[in-house]
């Protein structure tokens, strides 16, 4: 039988959740929090095999967790998956870049949520068709960026500032605003932290 934690803000979801996942007879659902101050002082005392994420929480973004966790758990770490209403390219490239092995939009099933779980814990990721398709678009814009574009695009993720950037090409910083722009039309992308993570 496999353990889960379970953070949640909504409490019919949690409760429904939990239910679910005891219902199977396939998992005992070690503990739910319904914000990171719960969920920090249970993860102290209790280990998962995994454990159910929720992006948007009362007190904080949920993902705001996993670097506490690294550097609290000492190896404790449980699979991390999500279960979010969120399937933006921002969102899900973040989660997956800090560690995230399975992305669920709440559009789905419990039994595909589950699907998705099992999947992580066997060592595969699982990424929601919906959202799937947002990073595919993402990369596919990316690719279509002229090579100034594309050079500034790296210098951003780099850490760069515009100033930084207009220095190392020879050209203005207006030009690298601009230029910068473009992308943001171009991929869709609205901030520069988003551009970061591409």
């Amino acid at each position: 039988m496999k353990s889960l934690i379970i953070i949640e803000d909504h409490p019919i979801m949690r409760s429904g959740l939990a239910a679910f996942f005891e219902s199977t007879g396939r998992w005992q659902v070690k503990e739910t929090a319904s914000n990171l101050n719960e969920a920090k002082k249970l993860f102290v005392n209790v280990t998962a095999d995994a454990a159910l994420l929720d992006i948007q929480l009362d007190d904080r973004w949920g993902l705001d967790i996993i670097p506490w966790m690294l550097e609290n758990l000492n190896g404790r770490m449980p699979v991390l998956a999500v279960y979010s209403a969120f399937d933006d390219y921002a969102h899900v490239s973040a989660a997956l870049g800090m560690g995230v092995k399975a992305y669920v939009t709440k559009r789905r099933s419990e039994q595909e949520l589950e699907a998705a779980l099992l999947a992580a814990l066997s060592g595969s990721e699982y990424i929601d068709e919906a959202a799937q398709i947002k990073l595919n678009n993402v990369t596919e814009l990316v690719n279509l960026l002229t090579k100034r574009e594309a050079e500034i695009l790296t210098l951003t993720k780099n850490g760069l500032s515009n100033k930084q950037i207009a220095y190392d090409l020879g050209i203005s910083r207006r030009t690298v605003e601009n230029i910068l722009s473009c992308i943001y039309n171009k991929t869709g992308i609205k901030s520069r932290r988003e551009l970061e993570r591409l």
